[in-house]
C-alpha cells in the first residue's frame, strides 16, 4: 500500500538539499518553484510517517494481544486511527491542479437585471474582498466600469496570497467560484416591494507569476488606443489613454481604461491578457484529458448557474454541492469558507472516484 510514496520521499529529500544551497536563491523563479513543491510534499511526508508509525504500532499490538489484554484493548483504537490516517494520506496523494498555488485575477460582471445586477456584482466584489482579508491576502483593483447607481458593470481584482502550500493557494480556494451567481431580492429601484431575480458572472483566472513564464509574440498582438469613458459614456480623458489588446491567435480581447496613462493601461491589460491566455491553454489541456477529468468541478461550463443568494430567506444555496445555509448576511460579509470547502471536498471526492475507476 502507498508504494508510490517512496519516490515522493526521495524527491522531498532532494528538494530540501537544494533549498539548503544559497546558490539556488540567485534564481528566484527556481527558488519559488522549489519552495512550492516542498510545501506540497511536506504534508505528504508528515502524513506518511504518521501512517507508518500507526502501522507499526498496530502490528505490535496485534502480536501481543493474545498475551496481554491491554494490548488487545488498543487494537480497535489503533485500527480506527490507521483508517483515518490512510484516508488522509490517500487524499494528499491525489494529483493537484498545477495552478493551485497561483494568485488570481477575479472578474465579476453584472448579468441579466441591469442596475440591480450591477449592484449585486458590487456586493460579490465586497464579499470576495472581505474573504481575502480574513485569510490575510492582498487585493488590488485592476479595472472597473461603474454603473450609474454605484455598482459594477464589470470589475477585475487581483488577489495575492501568502502561502507556498498549494492547498492554501488563492487559486486552490477560489477556482470553484467561477460561474453564474443568481440573486433574489427586492431591488433598491423597486417601489412595489416585489422580489426580482438577477445574476452576475464570476471568472477566476490563475495569474502568471512572471511575464517571462508565458511567451507572447508581440507580432501576435493588435493594440488599439482610444479615449476612456465613464458611466453613461461621457469622456473622462482628453487623450487616447485607454487600450484594447487583441491576441490574434486566440481571439482574446482585453480592454483597459482605469489608469491615467496609456502605458499603465497597457501594462494592466497585458497582466490580464497573460492570465486569460494561461487559462485558455489549461482549458485545451482539460479538453484533451476530459476522459480522465470528467468528474471534476473545474470542467463545468462557466455559464452554469452555480449558486443562489436569497435575501428574503437569508439563504445561500450551492447547486453543485448541495450546500445550503441560512446565514447569507454573514456570507456576504466574507464568511465564505464553509461554502468554498464544500466545493473543494466534492472535487476531492470526484478525484478519488476517478482514481478508483
Amino acid at each position: 500500500m502507498f508504494e508510490s510514496v517512496q519516490g515522493l520521499l526521495d524527491e522531498h529529500d532532494a528538494i530540501q538539499a537544494q533549498l539548503g544551497d544559497p546558490a539556488v536563491y540567485a534564481d528566484q523563479r527556481l527558488a519559488r518553484k522549489l519552495g512550492r513543491r516542498s510545501a506540497e510534499l511536506n504534508g505528504i511526508v508528515e502524513a506518511y510517517h504518521k501512517w507508518e508509525a500507526l502501522r507499526d504500532d498496530l502490528a505490535a499490538a496485534q502480536e501481543m494481544a493474545a498475551e496481554d489484554p491491554e494490548f488487545a484493548a488498543e487494537v480497535p483504537e489503533l485500527e480506527a486511527a490507521m483508517e483515518a490516517a490512510s484516508a488522509k494520506l490517500r487524499r494528499l496523494l491525489i494529483p493537484r491542479d498545477p495552478d493551485d498555488a497561483r494568485n488570481v485575477i477575479l472578474e465579476v460582471k453584472g448579468g441579466e437585471g441591469g442596475d440591480e445586477a450591477a449592484l449585486f456584482a458590487g456586493d460579490l466584489l465586497r464579499m470576495y474582498t472581505r474573504y481575502a482579508e480574513s485569510r490575510g491576502w492582498k487585493t488590488e483593483l485592476i479595472s472597473a466600469t461603474e454603473s450609474d447607481l454605484g455598482g459594477y458593470k464589470d470589475v477585475q481584482m487581483a488577489v495575492k496570497g501568502n502561502s507556498n502550500d498549494p492547498a492554501e493557494g488563492v487559486y486552490a480556494r477560489l477556482k470553484f467560484e467561477g460561474g453564474v451567481h443568481r440573486v433574489q431580492r427586492v431591488p433598491v429601484t423597486e417601489s412595489q416591494g416585489r422580489i426580482h431575480t438577477s445574476a452576475a458572472g464570476v471568472l477566476v483566472l490563475p495569474e502568471v507569476d512572471e511575464p517571462e513564464e508565458l511567451d507572447i509574440n508581440q507580432n501576435d498582438l493588435k493594440i488599439d488606443v482610444y479615449r476612456s469613458s465613464g458611466p453613461g459614456g461621457q469622456s473622462v480623458n482628453t487623450t487616447d489613454s485607454a487600450v484594447r489588446i487583441t491576441h490574434l491567435p486566440t481571439g482574446i480581447v482585453v480592454a483597459m481604461q482605469n489608469e491615467k496613462s496609456q502605458l499603465q493601461n497597457r501594462e494592466a491589460g497585458m497582466r490580464v491578457l497573460r492570465a486569460r491566455i494561461l487559462a485558455h491553454q489549461q482549458e485545451i489541456i482539460d479538453a484533451e484529458n476530459s476522459a480522465q477529468r470528467k468528474s471534476q468541478i473545474r470542467t463545468m461550463d462557466r455559464s452554469e448557474r452555480i449558486r443562489t443568494y436569497n435575501y428574503p430567506e437569508n439563504r445561500i444555496a450551492d447547486h453543485r454541492t448541495g450546500y445550503k445555509a441560512y446565514n447569507l448576511d454573514q456570507v456576504m460579509n466574507g464568511d465564505l469558507e464553509p461554502v468554498i470547502q464544500s466545493a473543494i471536498e466534492m472535487d476531492e471526492q470526484a478525484r478519488l472516484d476517478a482514481i478508483g475507476e
